[in-house]
């Protein structure tokens, strides 16, 4: 009786573990945010076992039936669409009801967008936060800024490449001339990361526009030029 939390790769399929693609082909039900992109990885190590989505809009309502799954000996294993659930997904939702019932969770650790970018990223490592995504509100955001004027670790988040202007200007406005660095596409072939200010990487998008889903990270202590 046991839920299995299995990281996934957030690019390169061959980021997958031996031990992920091991459980992945033992479990009898494997859920994911996005049944269709799951099949892709599935597909990739022949796995055919059932899969069922499992997602914000209808985690209240099938968890019950997982659980009830779960006591019934059923072996399940969480992922999601990359990386490792839980972070930033309704992975936590389920975690909590079957640890409520005394299901033993097993996470199985592998790819984050997170550490992966914070390491190549040349910020401090020893502390850093992890935001999720940003307010979609300019005064929402610019306020969170403010409120770290002072912070000494490195702050995390993640952004879309439809609010990624709107994020630099706020930065520019609250935090001046911050360190910035954006990793976009980690992993795949057009993996890149950018360094500079919220203004020099404003430029940068000027004549290039933004793709892909962002990591974006900047330590409020880390002003000087040291980054490119």
């Amino acid at each position: 009786m046991s839920l299995y939390i299995v990281s996934t790769p957030i690019g390169n399929l061959g980021d997958i573990t031996v031990r992920a693609a091991k459980i992945l082909a033992e479990c009898e039900l494997i859920l994911a945010e996005d049944t269709r992109t799951s099949k892709k990885l599935l597909n990739h190590l022949g796995i055919t076992a059932q899969t069922s989505a499992y997602h914000d809009f209808n985690k209240e309502k099938v968890t019950p039936g997982l659980i009830a799954l779960l006591k019934d000996k059923k072996k399940i294993a969480l992922i999601t669409d990359a990386g490792t659930p839980g972070i930033a997904d309704p992975g936590f939702y389920l975690t909590r009801a079957a640890i409520a019932e005394g299901i033993n969770v097993v996470p199985i650790p592998g790819a984050s967008a997170i550490l992966t970018a914070l390491v190549a990223s040349g910020l401090p490592t020893d502390r850093f936060i992890f935001e999720n995504f940003l307010p979609h509100k300019s005064t929402q955001r610019q306020k969170l800024f403010e409120s770290l004027k002072n912070e000494p670790r490195t702050m995390i988040f993640y952004e879309t490449p439809h609010r990624i202007i709107k994020t630099l200007e706020d930065i520019k406005t609250v935090l001046g001339g911050v360190r910035v660095v954006i990793a976009r596409e980690l992993t795949k072939i057009h993996e890149e990361f950018l360094r500079g200010t919220a203004e020099e990487l404003l430029v940068h998008f000027a004549e290039h526009q933004p793709r892909g889903e962002m990591v974006v990270m900047f330590n409020v202590r880390v002003r000087q030029n040291i980054l490119k």
